[in-house]
């Protein structure tokens, strides 16, 4: 017990400490003129990138423009630019840039899933709690029992998992991995389809937040067990709970006279969005420096924040850049660390698609299941299905940090990441034709989208 509080103490202390370079000797060989020469034209391929991609993918494909953009991420990264033309992509994407390059991607994905949660409709919550979390619940458990089954036949094959570790650890991380719902995506989803505001929308937003924060703990407990010390677990999820309940108790009071200062003044003033910003960088930072995600900050502050006027004026400075420049930082970033090679023969590549049904099933039909059992109808439970199982691009972190801890190797990395892309792209058809189709004759989803105007 005493080497716990010792560990938790010494966790939350360094917090603010420097935890070292990109690279070995980054700081001899870069000075700040270089990273902003690179920043700038990072930044005009990025945009380049995701527009043309993002159009093709609504063009031939009918993908929301969000899978373009994480398509045009790995486009970026070794997959095919790198693959094709290394020294090009080298050149624009040095190693040593991309500290600056993930700051920009958290601050892009933090600050939109903050006006995602400006838009979720707490009486929609109310009214689906009972299903909401019955849909979480299956979301999770499912893909843990999945791993269970899969995670000892897989310790068999060598360089799957690290050698030498335990099967536990290995089937915590697996179904972290499989119960995690892209957040960002599903997000992004349900306001394109114009959703946000509907019981369908906000069902999906809650449970797919409170699995992704269930991962990100399960996370913590097993990065515990490699050398991180019981304390990150323990300020992980000690510290979410605590946050979270100071913002259900204190949040709305302490944030109300943001609101009446808008319908006073009848816009947003500079001191109210400067105050407005703060606020949302310190509670991303909050949930950051505890372990568990900067997003997961923006989200939840923004749930508590005031509604109106209020929303209505700072979507209108904020929304724009943020998704239009700083998000898709996040899907390059994380396209960057991503390669679509290693999975190179027959007997791996039959491996790598029984993941990816194993992962469906664990997550679509689970989420399914419960919804019907909730008493959702046929249509509207095959829709949260189809959305609570896209994985995207949080997949793609999480599994990242499970290479670099030394959890996975490359080879489960790969069809890792071939499981996150499958998911991700089949989400919004799966959806169209469950959902979407009927919704449209029967014309809720013009009356949706005209409302999201």
């Amino acid at each position: 017990m005493n080497d716990a509080i010792d560990s938790f103490w010494k966790t939350f202390g360094g917090i603010l400490s420097p935890h070292g370079p990109a690279s070995a000797g980054a700081a001899a060989t870069y000075v700040p003129g270089d990273y902003s020469i690179h920043f700038f034209l990072q930044l005009a391929v990025i945009l380049f990138a995701c527009r043309v991609v993002s159009w093709a993918g609504q063009r031939f494909l009918g993908q929301p423009p969000v899978v373009g953009e994480m398509i045009a991420g790995v486009v970026l990264g070794p997959s095919l630019l790198g693959l094709f033309f290394p020294d090009l992509q080298a050149a624009i994407f040095p190693k040593e840039t991309r500290n600056v390059l993930y700051a920009g991607a958290q601050l892009g994905v933090a600050l939109y899933m903050f006006l995602v949660g400006l838009t979720l409709r707490l009486d929609h919550f109310q009214s689906k709690a009972r299903s909401a979390m019955a849909v979480s619940a299956s979301g999770v458990i499912a893909p843990f029992l999945i791993a269970v089954a899969i995670t000892p036949l897989l310790l068999k094959v060598p360089g799957l998992f690290t050698a030498g570790i335990s099967q536990a650890n290995a089937t915590l991380f697996l179904g972290a991995c499989i119960a995690l719902t892209a957040f960002p995506m599903l997000a992004r989803i349900i306001n394109e389809r114009g959703l946000a505001d509907s019981p369908l929308g906000t069902l999906s937003l809650a449970a797919g937040a409170f699995d992704d924060a269930a991962s990100w703990c399960v996370l913590a407990i097993v990065l515990a067990t490699f050398g991180g010390g019981s304390g990150v677990a323990i300020l992980a999820i000690g510290g979410a709970f605590l946050y979270v309940g100071f913002l259900v108790l204190f949040g709305r009071r302490l944030l109300a006279p943001l609101g009446r200062a808008v319908e006073a003044r009848g816009e947003m003033s500079t001191t109210v969005l400067a105050i407005t910003l703060m606020a949302f960088c310190l509670s991303a930072f909050i949930m950051d420096a505890i372990g568990v995600h900067g997003i997961f900050g923006g989200f939840i502050l923004g749930v508590f924040m005031p509604r109106g006027l209020f929303v209505t004026e700072l979507k209108k400075k904020v929304e724009p850049l943020a998704v239009v420049l700083l998000l898709p930082m996040f899907f390059t970033y994380s396209g960057l660390n991503t390669r679509m090679d290693m999975v190179n023969s027959l007997p791996l590549l039959l491996i790598a698609l029984g993941i990816l049904a194993a992962s469906i099933a664990a997550k679509f039909g689970a989420c399914y299941l419960a919804a019907r059992a909730c008493g959702e109808d046929n249509r509207t439970a095959m829709g949260i299905g189809a959305l609570m199982n896209s994985r995207g691009l949080m997949e793609l972190i999480i599994i990242n940090i499970g290479l670099q801890k030394g959890i996975i190797g490359p080879t489960l990395f790969s069809m890792l990441v071939l499981m996150a892309i499958v998911t991700t792209m089949m989400a919004s058809p799966l959806f169209e034709y469950v959902y979407g189709r009927k919704a449209r004759v029967l014309g809720e989803m013009e009356t949706l989208n005209g409302a999201a105007a």
